[in-house]
């Protein structure tokens, strides 16, 4: 590929690269070199658009098994490769939770066959199964996922003393979902005790409000530091959590680091008025005040990595009365597209974008050789063009669930190729649906 404005490591230079079977063999700055390739080789002229390592997403649900008339990993995979995600790293509350080695391994057997894009997944930590997340190979498994707030089944981990041995022994990254349990159940009363089952959505964020978050995060955090534990906060979605978290080292020297989604970045409370449940997930979208801290927080580094916390469902059980709807979107599909979208208003920088989106995952997580653009690396890349607009709408949505909270948005940018382990998997809108990705490898 020549002709292309390559973003990597904090700098953006026009150049190339050439590609061996699955590895990116040499990145050149400006023009490759004549009489450098052997006769045969395909040359891609990209025409000066946008080319980045393919995206990371540390945190998907893509409902399989056992919930897969929400989405599966085939389907969600596909979407994924439409948007620039090239891996991803899926949650385990499915059906069976992934609790145990066994499941794990079932699933990743799983992914073998369906998945597109590179895939690894969390073992579920629970209050019953703490030896066996202490068997796991720390290099079989992105981490363990800890629901210290609301979830399905047996998932919710509230005993204190199993959580200290997590944070005590657990070998690998720790990542944990916030939201302090007693105090969204009295939030969810005193609602109730007004409005019935009815809810008004609007009240989403006062229900799951910033003090659940932040006790339940701060928790977390004492708990990392009292033990010495690998922690990653996921989907942070306050201003408070953000004291939490330091930006004076460099990722590889943080022992505690936090992560927030793409729709905490771009909408508030204000857009339930339009938005309805399409925008609700947990922990709840939240202030104006609280969205323009997180933006702060992804610019100066306090925030380390920009995830999605994908999660589809069926428009039946979004619209649903809000004691009986489900929280969460899809959203792989979209996210990069959004965040150059916020790039185009003057927001981030397409460097700062690359950095949390591809850099930082890889790095937090120990990934070997993915989300650079480096010789020797696996050849997993996207490529934009920021001046091609388009609307989403049901017709170009991807997703099983079959809409997205950003229908009738118009995004300035689109995906336009998708490389994963060197094939071209993405081209003109067609995602090639016989290529599988890998199962991701740690350097631990």
């Amino acid at each position: 590929m020549h002709n292309a404005q390559i973003v990597n490591e904090g700098k953006t230079f026009n150049g190339g690269l050439v590609i061996d079977g699955e590895v990116i063999a040499e990145v050149f700055e400006g023009n490759i070199p004549q009489g450098l390739l052997p006769s045969g080789y395909n040359k891609i002229d990209l025409q000066g658009q946008l080319l980045i390592p393919g995206v990371i997403d540390d945190q998907v649900h893509f409902r399989d098994p056992g919930l897969t008339h929400k989405g599966d990993i085939f389907t969600e995979s596909r979407a994924a490769l439409a948007g620039g995600v090239t891996t991803f790293m899926d949650m385990p509350n499915v059906k069976p939770q992934t609790t145990t080695l066994q499941l794990l391994e079932e699933k990743h057997e799983l992914a073998a066959t369906k998945s597109l894009a590179n895939y690894s997944f969390y073992l579920g930590a629970t209050n019953d199964n703490i030896d066996e997340v202490l068997k796991l190979d720390p290099r079989a498994s992105c981490g363990i996922k800890i629901f210290m707030g609301s979830s399905t089944g047996n998932m919710l981990v509230d005993n204190e003393d199993t959580l200290s041995q997590l944070f005590k022994n657990c070998p690998l990254p720790i990542a944990v979902h916030c939201e302090h349990e007693p105090t969204v159940k009295a939030n969810l009363a005193r609602a109730k005790e007004q409005f019935g089952d009815n809810i008004p959505v609007e009240y989403h964020p006062v229900i799951r409000d910033a003090e659940a978050c932040y006790r339940s995060s701060s928790m977390a955090v004492e708990l990392a530091s009292r033990h010495g534990a690998r922690l990653h906060l996921l989907h942070l979605s306050t201003a408070r959590e953000l004291a939490l978290l330091d930006n004076h080292k460099p990722l590889t020297d943080k022992k505690i680091t936090g992560e927030v989604c793409v729709h905490h970045l771009w909408f508030d409370d204000r857009d339930y008025a339009t938005r309805g449940a399409f925008i609700r997930w947990n922990p709840a979208i939240k202030s104006e005040a609280d969205k323009l801290a997180l933006i702060d927080a992804v610019k100066n580094g306090k925030l380390d990595v920009v995830a999605t916390d994908h999660a589809p469902h069926l428009l039946e059980e979004k619209t649903a009365v809000y004691t009986s709807a489900m929280s969460g979107g899809p959203l792989v599909q979209h996210s990069l597209v959004a965040m150059l979208e916020m790039h185009k208003r003057g927001i981030f920088s397409i460097e700062t974008i690359v950095q949390r989106m591809c850099h930082a995952p890889a790095d937090l997580f120990n990934v070997s050789k993915r989300g650079y653009i480096k010789a020797g690396y696996y050849a997993d890349l996207a490529v934009v063009n920021l001046h091609a607009p388009w609307m989403v709408s049901k017709s170009n949505i991807l997703y099983k669930c079959g809409w997205s909270p950003f229908e009738g948005t118009t995004f300035s940018s689109k995906v336009t190729k998708t490389f994963v382990n060197g094939k071209l998997v993405f081209d003109k809108d067609t995602v090639n649906e016989t290529h599988r990705g890998r199962r991701l490898e740690f350097t631990r």
